[in-house]
């Protein structure tokens, strides 16, 4: 692999552990007067529509810093999505997690509503099946994300 893509790939790797393990201990989180770490988990409810829940992030105290274990991956690939582009109700391709590292989008799901996605934010997609949601790039900047395939792609 050429130096150009490493780099990228590493960034965004460090990004979503700094996000993740920088975060306070849920106890500590009141305490700090910090708000709480959340993940935007896209799901497929029984009417086949797609639907969104925050999922708080628990976090164990480590040696250096608090760790939230996610889910185990088998692989990253960094996405670039040109400014206005727009893709219409789809499933989600495999259980995975999709981190907005650049630019701005937004998801919608079953009744309208709406998720800003903007750098920083981390989606769990297990809307695999269904009518799925919409993507959309917001602003005038490309909207780079990484995307973490789960490995273990049963249901949950």
């Amino acid at each position: 692999m050429r130096s150009t893509v490493k780099w990228p790939l590493g960034a965004g790797l460090v990004v979503l552990f700094v996000a993740i393990s920088g975060a306070p201990a849920e106890q500590d989180v009141a305490a700090q007067g910090r708000t709480a770490f959340s993940i935007t988990r896209l799901y497929t409810g029984p009417d086949k529509q797609s639907h969104a829940e925050d999922i708080a992030v628990a976090f164990n105290q480590g040696p250096t810093s608090n760790i939230a274990p996610l889910m185990k991956i088998t692989g990253a690939e960094l996405h670039r999505t040109p400014p206005g582009r727009f893709n219409d109700w789809h499933p989600g391709p495999r259980r995975q997690y999709v981190i907005t590292l650049s630019g701005r989008g937004e998801i919608e799901v079953a009744g309208g509503k709406k998720i800003a996605l903007e750098p920083g934010h981390i989606e769990l997609i297990e809307d695999t099946t269904g009518k799925g949601h919409t993507t959309r790039v917001i602003g005038n900047e490309e909207r780079v994300t990484l995307w973490l395939p789960i490995a273990d792609q049963s249901t949950r």
